[in-house]
């Protein structure tokens, strides 16, 4: 089983509760989950209810038509994992900000904690 993120990979789903979401498709312009990530693979996901304040970020394992919800990184629900109600919801990949280091504005490099490190890259020609 291997970590994947991937570029514009966004279904919908219907389904309710706090368990594994069936997935229905690509949207128009999108990849699957299963053809994107790829089946028995985890990646970073989000869940937004369209037209409700519902939603959450986390890590998932990816099956056949299927997004098994493993660890809850953020939510509506005090970042527990949300029951999500009656509706279409949009699915797609996603980078949490929590798991990113970036430069900040004076050129610091910053982790995800909001703590600077230092970064040494080598590169071999």
């Amino acid at each position: 089983m291997a970590f994947v993120i991937n570029d514009r990979v966004k279904e919908t789903s219907t389904t309710t509760g706090t368990g594994t979401f069936t997935l229905d498709g690509a949207v128009t312009g999108f990849e699957t989950f299963s053809s994107a990530i790829g089946n028995a693979s985890t990646t970073y996901y989000t869940i937004h209810t369209q037209n409700a304040a519902q939603f959450e970020v986390g890590i998932g394992t990816v099956g056949a038509g299927t997004l098994a919800r493993d660890t809850i990184i953020s939510s509506s629900n005090g970042d527990a994992a949300v029951t999500f109600t009656a509706g279409t919801k949009d699915v797609f990949c996603t980078m949490p900000a929590s798991k990113v280091a970036y430069i900040d504005d004076s050129a610091n490099t910053i982790n995800a904690a909001g703590k600077g490190f230092a970064l040494a890259v080598a590169i071999a020609l």
